[in-house]
Parts: C-alpha cells; structure tokens; sequence
C-alpha cells in the first residue's frame, strides 16, 4: 500500500488541544479510543499503565489506539501509587477511567480525591452501564449494551438473528465519542468558571442516544420494530446491500427519487416499467429485480458502472481495499505512520491539524520526560540498591 504521510508533526500544527494535558488511566476499549482521540487533535496524553501486562493480548507497539500518548508505570496498589495518580491529576485538565463504579474510589483516584488537588480537573468516566442503575457494578462488553439499549434489535436480516457490528456502535460511537464531547464540553465551562465536573459517559445511554431519529419515527408510525422491514435497516429495496455475481457485495442508498432513477437505469432498468417504489406492498418484487441484475456481473464490473455517477450505490471494501481506495488515498483517510497503516486523525481543521506524533505508546516508555514535561521529578525512583 501507498498512502499520504501524516502531517508534521511541527509545534505549529500540533492541532487543536495543543497544551491541554489528560491523564489517561490504562484500561481497554472506549476508554482508550477516546484518549486517543484527544490526542489525535493535539492534547499532550499520558497514559497510566500497570506494572503487570494488560488484560488483551497481543503487541502493545502495535496497538493504534494508543498512538499519540506518553506512558508511565504506576502500581495503584503500591503505597506510593494513588499520591502519584494525584499528582499527575493536579498538573491535568482531563483525567480519563474506565474502571467499574467504585473502583477509582477504592483505589484512592476517585473524583473527590483527585477534585480536591485540582478543582478545575474534568474528570471523566467511561462504563457500559453508567455510575448508578441495577447493572452498574456488573460487567459487560459492547454487544450486550447495545442489545439493553435496544440498537442491536434493528440490525440484520427480518428472518436472521441481529447482525453483530463489531464493537463500533456501543464502544466507540455510543460510549468514546459522547465520552469526548462531554469532556471538552465540561473543559470550556472548566476554563471560563475554574470548576470541573464528573462526566458519567455510559455506553447505554451514548448508544440510546443514537437512536433518536428512530424515536421520532416509531411515534410518527413510519417505522416498525420488525427487523429489517423499514427504510433504513435493510428492508427498503433501495436502501440494502446486494450480492454480486462473484460473490462480492454492493451497497444501495438511492433514497431520493432523482438517485433513484439513476441507480436504476444504470442497472439496465426502464423505470417506467417497475412497481411504485413507495408502497411497501411492492418491496419484494423490486428486491427480486434487483437481487437478479446485481448477480449478472462481479463486484468490479459494477463498480465501474456506478462509481462517478449520482446513483449513490459503492461496493462493499474490506479493510485493506478501503485504504487503497482512489478517494480515500486522495483525502490522505488512511496514512501509513511509524511502520502501520492506520486512519489520520479526524476530523480536519483548517488551521491546526490534527498530527500523529507518536507511535503507540509501549507500557513505562516514558516516564522520564514526563517527570520532566510534567514537573513531577519523584515519578522517577531512585534504582535500587543491590548490594
């Protein structure tokens, strides 16, 4: 692969949140995600790891979701660990948790403690089920909070179980992005008022959140809660994915009836000639239609059909195609930076760029420069004596 290399990493364009300081306390998935994210847009992110390896396995070097961050070891069990956690929150303007309710508490890194060495300190909590509720102190993974947020119900095929969308929907739409803008959110009200605040950033709440449109649909009566059978889930003719003749896949989103049209006289249909796109009744035997013309040629024959026009229709990439793909290698979407191809930061700024800086941050790495940058010189202990 060939892509656009990031943009430098000069002082001058660091991004954004360049000289905002955010402890991050290491824990995995959302969390992580959004502290990146932070530090996509040029926040100076130091990461707070434990001695011992982490729950994943796997190569931390590798791991894209800490670029862009420093790492300091810290045992939070030792005597020592919670002042130190408490320092470094004194010199922060954000300070990240993934940790269940009562955890931070118990290990001396709560809001009130860190609140109190630092009563500007945004203090930001990342949980599946929030900070209160029946389920708060239980476990829990993204499929299951968006399954109680009732998402997962919408997705899939009507005569199928729900299709499982990773962990993009509950981790990081519903659960990092909220957690994201309710940090900076609460950060502006921070600097204008010297008060921060506890951020309570629950994945179910982020992911019901998502759902408002759909809300307002099933109160209109325009949408269904069976699967698949509505505009925008798979059941819409018009709006799906169709297979194609060598086994690849095409994605349709000609909702507009100009689109429409389109979409359909490229495929080699008289518009004239097909039902009334706009009673349900008629959804199957345009799908049919449909499903019959996709299968007469391979996913890179109607690409070159589709792609350029107003049809709204584009073939479904993995990975790896999707970085290669002319739009995204000419928007620079997916860079190659410190030996991996991964997505530029995002979104774009016209005067301060997001960077990558740093390659993902390998557990202790930097605890030197950040006793250093961060004024805190005891971070490093003396060695010990070994005589």
């Amino acid at each position: 692969m060939s892509h656009r290399p990031p943009d430098p990493p000069a002082r001058a364009c660091a991004g954004p949140l360049d000289g905002v300081r955010v402890l991050e306390l290491a824990g995995i998935g959302p969390g992580p995600f959004a502290a990146m994210l932070l530090g996509d847009l040029g926040a100076d992110v130091v990461r707070v790891d434990r001695p011992a390896p982490g729950p994943l396995a796997g190569d931390p070097a590798h791991d894209v979701t800490n670029r862009n961050k420093r790492s300091v070891l810290v045992d939070l069990k030792s005597p020592g660990g919670p002042e130190t956690v408490r320092a470094l929150a004194a010199r922060a303007d954000i300070l990240v948790e993934g940790y269940r309710p009562g955890v931070a508490e118990r290990l001396g890194v709560g809001p009130e403690e860190c609140m109190a060495a630092n009563p500007a300190l945004v203090y930001g909590r990342m949980t599946g089920w929030g900070q209160r509720g029946p389920l708060a102190p239980r476990a829990g993974h993204d499929i299951g909070y968006i399954a109680t947020a009732g998402a997962l119900s919408m997705l899939g095929a009507p005569d199928g179980p729900p299709a499982v969308p990773a962990n993009l929907l509950g981790d990081y739409a519903g659960g990092s992005l909220y957690l994201t803008t309710g940090v900076l959110a609460a950060l502006l009200t921070a600097r204008t008022t010297g008060r921060g605040q506890v951020v309570d950033a629950a994945i179910v709440d982020g992911t019901a959140h998502l759902t408002a449109l759909f809300w307002g649909m099933l109160a209109a009566g325009t949408w269904r809660e069976d699967r698949g059978t509505n505009l925008l889930d798979g059941g819409c003719p018009y709006y799906r994915v169709y297979e194609t003749g060598d086994g690849g896949w095409m994605a349709v989103g000609a909702l507009e009836p100009p689109f429409y049209t389109t979409f359909v006289t490229l495929l080699g249909l008289s518009g004239d000639a097909l039902p009334d796109r706009s009673d349900p009744r008629n959804w199957p035997e345009l799908q049919a239609l449909f499903t019959a013309r996709f299968k007469t040629a391979s996913r890179e024959e109607w690409t070159a059909v589709f792609e350029g026009t107003d049809a709204c229709v584009a073939p479904v990439l993995s990975l790896r195609e999707a970085a290669d793909h002319p739009h995204l290698t000419g928007r620079g979407t997916y860079t190659e930076a410190h030996g991996v191809t991964q997505p530029a930061p995002a979104p774009r700024f016209s005067a301060t760029p997001g960077t990558l800086r740093l390659p993902p941050a390998v557990p202790g790495a930097h605890t030197a420069d950040v006793a250093r940058d961060w004024d805190l010189p005891h971070l490093i202990e003396p060695p010990k004596d070994r005589s």
